[in-house]
């Protein structure tokens, strides 16, 4: 109707059909192919800012921060390993491969990571000497495409884990685009050079639990038993995957939810498959607790996580430590505002630019261009990740001393309350303000 008629309404918006909704159809049928990027979910889901920590007052005595220690360290690998891992913070790094990263960026946070105490993680592709070289303890991932896996480098590594899926996509192998596969990443990997390449979805030598615990002893004589063993599982069914990762002799679990990061995968399945990390904690803490291997089988945990409350909210509903994937990159320099023209020239801006797997990030971290990638000092790279990490480590021990507690797992599901119905069910934590913790049977 006219603007110039008296019973004139704006114009309306759908809620279903919302300007993405209509950029994504207005795209699939101009091009004819799927939408690709990196990073994880960006949909609101619940999440750590759903709860709230209670502090101390009358009924809990705080610590005080200047003379009263809070300690931070954790090991991991416990169960079996003739050689656990010992880390200073509970805050790790996950697995992210060269490939997907620059070498100068996998140098970077294992220079960031070995400052703080703490491991990184290979990702897919092999182990490349910058990472082993600057990183006090690594762990090597062993995924369902075998690119660059060799024995040698597993004995060479600190800890093994096993990906059986990642929260992102949970379900779906990797992705690594021509543009990136260059002549050192094609002979690492066994490809040619310029070929788009895909990951497959599932391990060519087990089909489930019963196999995985024959992998999992394989990989233990390969390593006369000295070496952790990691399962990895995207956060689809956290109850039964924890379950099945322990019976299959899995030392540590490592849990991975939606909002977590990857190099490239397809939009629908970052956006619509897997569960939010605050979701599948408290039921993989159950399945531990089930089966009396809390604390001996460690749980890590990932996907979303910022900052020293949202690792001491973690720490509070059971898991022993955290990694952090996007966060680190964050903090090596990615989506930097100093880089906004160069984002505008790729048609997005600093804080959503996440074309990873194109190969132009202009920060020098996801790209395998030798100029763009000679942006990223390593050096001066890792010294801001060793700075995010002590941060971190900082404010976890804050909120715990708040809590009146002298070690960061001393951290428990009492010290939380939750803003919404649907965070109090899923952290199990009562919601704010009554003692009602809805569905409390499941725990």
């Amino acid at each position: 109707m006219s603007d110039h008629s008296p019973f004139y309404t704006p114009p309306r918006f759908s809620s279903t059909f919302d300007q993405d909704a209509i950029a994504q159809i207005q795209r699939a049928a101009a091009t004819g192919i799927y939408d690709i990027r990196g990073g994880g979910a960006k949909r609101r889901v619940p999440h750590f800012d759903d709860l709230l920590f209670l502090g101390a007052s009358i009924s809990r005595y705080p610590l005080e921060g200047y003379r009263e220690k809070c300690g931070t360290d954790v090991v991991l690998g416990t169960r079996f390993a003739k050689k656990p891992i010992e880390l200073k913070i509970p805050v790790t790094i996950a697995g992210m491969s060269f490939g997907a990263l620059s070498g100068n960026a996998k140098e970077a946070l294992g220079r960031g990571a070995s400052a703080m105490g703490t491991s990184t993680t290979t990702g897919d592709g092999g182990m490349t000497p910058e990472e082993r070289g600057h990183s006090s303890k690594l762990v090597y991932q062993l995924l369902p495409s075998r690119y660059g896996m060799n024995p040698d480098d597993l004995r060479k590594a600190d800890a093994i884990e096993v990906v059986v899926g990642q929260g992102a996509k949970p379900g779906g192998g990797g992705m690594l685009l021509g543009q990136k596969i260059t002549e050192r990443v094609a002979k690492m990997r066994n490809l040619p050079i310029g070929i788009d390449q895909r990951s497959a979805c599932r391990h060519p030598d087990w089909t489930g639990p019963d196999d995985l615990a024959i992998k999992i002893t394989e990989l233990r004589e390969i390593t006369n038993w000295e070496k952790p063993i990691y399962v990895k599982v995207g956060a689809t069914r956290p109850y039964y995957d924890t379950a099945l990762a322990v019976k299959s002799g899995a030392d540590v679990v490592v849990l991975d939810g939606m909002q977590g990061g990857t190099a490239a995968t397809q939009e629908v399945f970052i956006e619509h498959v897997g569960l939010p990390i605050l979701a599948a904690i408290r039921p993989a803490v159950q399945a531990l607790q089930d089966l009396d291997m809390h604390r001996k089988v460690q749980l890590v945990v990932s996907g979303g996580i910022r900052n020293g409350a949202d690792v001491a909210k973690c720490l509070a509903m059971g898991a022993d430590a955290v990694a952090i994937g996007t966060a680190a990159l964050i903090a090596l320099g990615d989506n930097s505002p100093s880089l906004e023209a160069e984002y505008k020239k790729l048609g997005t801006t600093a804080g959503a630019y996440d074309d990873w797997h194109e190969g132009k990030d202009p920060a020098g971290i996801t790209t395998q261009d030798p100029a763009l990638a000679a942006r990223l000092d390593p050096v001066k790279a890792g010294h801001r990740l060793a700075n995010y990490l002590a941060v971190l480590t900082m404010e976890t021990q804050i909120i715990a001393r708040a809590c009146g507690k002298s070690h960061v797992h001393n951290l428990e599901p009492d010290d939380l309350v939750a803003l919404t119905v649907e965070s109090a069910a899923m952290a199990g934590v009562p919601l704010a303000g009554t003692n009602w913790i809805p569905g409390k049977d499941r725990y």
